[in-house]
């Protein structure tokens, strides 16, 4: 897959100063291969242990768009966006694929050492604690993806308030698939409005 684009690509510091949510999209469309480009960076997001349970949805289907805007309680976004991207954790899943998270550069040994602690360590977990570990770790990729997109000259809507039980049955996912966000993103349509946070020293303490 080619990294070239044409569009502007930010500075870390210019797409996490000019990130706004925006609500209203041009109708214009994004390629799959533009989408891919966003994965593709969103998917060397960091996670304890190497794991990546986060699994992404990529949504461009107007008749999906429309199911899962009556999930989320008639957001315009979802069908105004040209694409839909839904952030989940499939801790299952991951496990099932420990294998593939163990660093190639380890011996054998260590490579089965490391294998065997984390089996224990997840078979140690109840299912609800793991779905719980694992979209802690999603929710890492998730703050990845809204700096990519914004990054590589998109804009994003993140979204909470949607009803996860209808979005699993839309998506036909398993039930102990977790749902960390539903990001719509595309062209905007409208600025957004400024930012409004606290002062540094509300948040930030140093010791």
């Amino acid at each position: 897959m080619s990294n070239k684009t044409s569009i502007k690509v930010l500075t870390v510091t210019k797409a996490i100063e000019s990130r706004r949510s925006i609500r209203c999209f041009l109708k214009r469309s994004i390629s799959n291969e533009k989408i891919e480009e966003i994965l593709e960076l969103v998917r060397l997001s960091p996670s304890a242990w190497n794991i990546q349970p986060w699994r992404f949805h990529v949504i461009t289907d107007p008749h999906l768009k429309n199911k899962l805007q009556e999930a989320a309680n008639g957001n315009k976004q979802i069908t105004s966006a040209p694409a839909v991207i839904i952030v989940t954790s499939d801790m299952e899943d991951a496990i099932k694929s420990l294998n593939g998270t163990i660093h190639p550069s380890l011996t054998e040994k260590k490579k089965s050492i490391e294998l065997t602690y984390l089996r224990t360590l997840f078979d140690k977990m109840t299912k609800e604690e793991r779905k719980h570990w694992g979209l802690s770790q999603a929710n890492i990729a998730l703050g990845f993806l809204l700096i990519a997109i914004q990054g590589l000259g998109y804009t994003s809507s993140p979204m909470l308030g949607f009803d996860r039980a209808k979005a699993r049955e839309i998506l036909h996912l398993p039930e102990h698939v977790e749902f960390a966000a539903m990001v719509a993103f595309g062209y905007p349509n409208e600025k957004g409005d400024d930012h409004h946070r606290f002062e540094l020293n509300k948040i930030a303490k140093f010791h």
